[in-house]
């Protein structure tokens, strides 16, 4: 199969490809159905959720099942801008439970959701939102690999990213880890916060780009993260009847 371009990046199961100035290709080694990824993204950007543009018809995409085109972004991970002390660990956790509270405020495609754990209260869930799936942009954060998309009720998709980022405090020496584990803490604030009003900076990311980033930092008192180490994929949910009924496994988009 051939590719397009410059190789930007490898992940886990993808690599990306430039296309030119504006788009990138996003090709699955083992295929994992990009064209429903893209039919989701579309459908999340229709309902204003900060998601690259895409574009299934580009004649880049030479297979349905691998190949995915994305709008070119410019701006650093929030992973990167936490290293770079642009961004601490309190910040960046309080904007990922942003980011989750618009999605779940998503609702879920009408046929989806009538099958779904919970029904017509079933919402999208990412069910791997961590810091370097997030692109700081000039235009604001931007939500990125979509692999592990379900349909189900967010309880989920809270304990998912919450356990990732222990995950990685858990990693650093003492003196650090205190600090990194207020990026969990402060995610899960926001899960028990009353909700931003629709329009507001906190839901439409709008002041959180890369430059904006920049000029909110905190150096005083602020914990500068060393390198951070592999952040590891979900775990499969485990069965319904093993866990509470929140919990209770979602289906798979």
């Amino acid at each position: 199969m051939q590719t397009t371009g410059e190789l930007l990046g490898s992940g886990r199961s993808a690599d990306v490809y430039a296309i030119d100035d504006e788009w990138v290709l996003r090709r699955s080694r083992h295929g994992d159905g990009a064209a429903s990824i893209a039919a989701l993204m579309k459908y999340l950007a229709g309902h204003g959720y900060p998601v690259p543009e895409v574009d299934p018809a580009h004649p880049a995409c030479a297979d349905p099942e691998t190949d995915l085109v994305m709008r070119r972004l410019s701006g650093p991970t929030m992973a990167q801008a936490t290293l770079g002390g642009a961004m601490t660990a309190e910040e960046g956790g309080a904007a990922l439970g942003r980011l989750l509270r618009q999605l779940h405020s998503v609702p879920a495609p009408a046929g989806l959701a009538a099958t779904a754990n919970g029904g017509p209260t079933a919402r999208i869930l990412h069910l791997d939102l961590h810091p370097e799936n997030v692109l700081l942009t000039a235009d604001g954060p931007m939500v990125i690999d979509w692999t592990n998309a379900e349909v189900g009720q967010p309880a989920p998709d809270w304990a998912m990213s919450a356990l990732i980022l222990a995950q990685v405090a858990l990693a650093f020496p003492p003196e650090v880890s205190v600090g990194v584990r207020r990026g969990p803490t402060a995610m899960l604030a926001v899960a028990g916060s009353d909700a931003p009003e629709e329009g507001s900076a906190a839901v439409t990311g709008q002041g959180v780009g890369a430059g904006a980033v920049a000029s909110q930092a905190k150096p005083s008192g602020s914990v500068k993260v060393p390198a951070l180490p592999p952040i590891t994929s979900r775990c499969d949910p485990v069965p319904s009847g093993e866990t509470p009924a929140t919990f209770a496994r979602p289906r798979r988009l």
